[in-house]
């Protein structure tokens, strides 16, 4: 499994569901239950089955106990094993309520807390069937239930009308908590997710970044072995007759260690500082170098720059590349007949355009654009008459260009013309800085 993959399942493992979440939760609830079922039947001195209620309070107990032999603290668990666990725990609450008054029983409303873990944590049609089968019990509860817990000899009935108001809350409390409860904590996953792929983009390009350095030391390590050779070619130079076979070869080599001390010295010039003028980009070269690769797939790109000289230069920048580069392949993505990339520059701001003459964005998504997940403009010329990706690449090309200290608007063409434009805007200070510092 490539690098990066295996990164990502690693991150979604590890927003699996802890079991000591679960353990102490489940705990909580037992010290809860036990101390109002306690208060009720010594302190209030209400008649209830005490004996019952704590043998299955008891039963959470054991399972916690035991759930803490067989298994680590950091065990995660799957969404069918967390499922099961919070069946039982909207099982064992019925039961609780069912010696205890049924819906009667103002802790009735605790069904709303299982699901709610669910929402937060497992797939949506698990907490669909988690919170069908608490809407199950508390059906059951509200026919079919023990007395509630009252003042000896006199017996406390809630109108029908009544439990079914508690029943409805129940209902309503639950599909909109879970509801709720699972939109954010879906907004939370994806942007997660969306943070994940963006620092493995980063590690990659800062990997590549750094082969240069890596290169240098390589060639500062073969050195020294390669001066040995040319030393002992010389002298065997001196030995043998040019006009020789010997003599001929001897030469050969020399030749080639030229050729290797000339490389070397390429790979070492690397990992300087002032290592070679390609370190540093003028404006017109960085949009060069990343509308470059893209020319060949048969849209025309055209380059205008407006501005006082000098102009802005910067350092090479794998995020800035990156990130332009993404928006200028999208633009061709959705691009009728052209792109067109304007830069301009005065002595505050530095700013490079990305226009195209395709439909423009949907107003749905215009005012979302950056956030993961949210896909641009749907198909694509180049898609094949398939989505366009999931929506991460423009968050993670915003991403990247934010980190170089730049500003991103997205807006459509004004009418009659039609496309999308993006503009990408920098303080020249901050754009003109990363050619001191990446």
């Amino acid at each position: 499994m490539p690098m990066a993959d295996k990164a990502f399942v690693d991150f979604r493992h590890a927003q699996q569901l802890r079991l000591d979440t679960l353990v102490r939760l489940r705990w909580l609830a037992v010290i809860g239950q036990s101390t109002a079922v306690a208060g009720v039947h010594f302190g209030l001195g209400f008649p209830l089955p005490f004996g019952l209620c704590f043998l299955v309070i008891a039963v959470s107990a054991w399972l916690n106990i035991a759930l803490r032999i067989r298994y680590p603290v950091s065990h995660r668990l799957g969404d069918g094993a967390a499922s099961v666990l919070l069946g039982y725990d909207i099982l064992q609450l019925a039961a609780l309520l069912y010696l205890t008054g049924g819906l009667d029983n103002p802790f009735s409303l605790l069904f709303l807390a299982p699901v709610l873990i669910s929402a937060t944590a497992l797939p949506p049609w698990r907490t669909l069937a988690l919170g069908l089968l608490a809407m199950a019990c508390a059906t059951g509860l509200a026919f079919l239930h023990q007395p509630l817990p009252w003042q000896p000899g006199e017996v406390f009935q809630l109108p029908f009308l009544y439990t079914a108001g508690i029943w409805a809350a129940i209902f309503l409390g639950l599909s909109f908590t879970g509801i709720y409860a699972w939109r954010v904590a879906e907004e939370a996953r994806q942007l997660a997710d969306a943070l994940s792929a963006t620092e493995l983009v980063l590690a990659r390009e800062q990997h590549l970044s750094q082969l240069d350095g890596l290169a240098a030391a390589a060639a500062h390590e073969l050195g020294t072995p390669l001066a040995t050779i040319a030393l002992v070619a010389k002298e065997l130079s001196r030995q043998a007759s040019p006009e020789s076979a010997m003599g001929e070869d001897i030469a050969l080599l020399r030749e080639q260690v030229e050729r290797c001390r000339g490389i070397l010295g390429k790979l070492t010039s690397l990992g300087t500082e002032d290592a070679s003028p390609l370190e540093s980009l003028t404006l017109h070269h960085l949009i060069e170098e990343v509308a470059g690769p893209q020319r060949p797939f048969g849209v025309p790109i055209s380059v205008s720059l407006s501005g006082e000289p000098p102009e802005p230069v910067c350092r090479r920048n794998p995020g800035m590349l990156y990130g332009l580069g993404n928006l200028v392949d999208n633009a061709l993505d959705f691009a009728r007949s052209r792109v067109d990339i304007r830069a301009h520059w005065d002595a505050e701001t530095v700013a490079i355009t990305v226009a195209d003459d395709g439909a423009g964005f949907a107003p749905e998504v215009l005012l979302r654009l950056g956030e993961p997940y949210v896909t641009t403009r749907g198909v694509g010329r180049r898609a094949g008459g398939e989505a366009s990706g999931l929506g991460l690449g423009l968050f993670i090309a915003k991403t990247l260009l934010e980190r170089s200290g730049a500003t991103l608007a997205f807006r459509n063409a004004a009418a009659p013309a039609q496309g999308a434009v993006v503009t990408v805007s920098w303080p020249r200070a901050a754009f003109e800085r990363t050619s001191v510092a990446a």
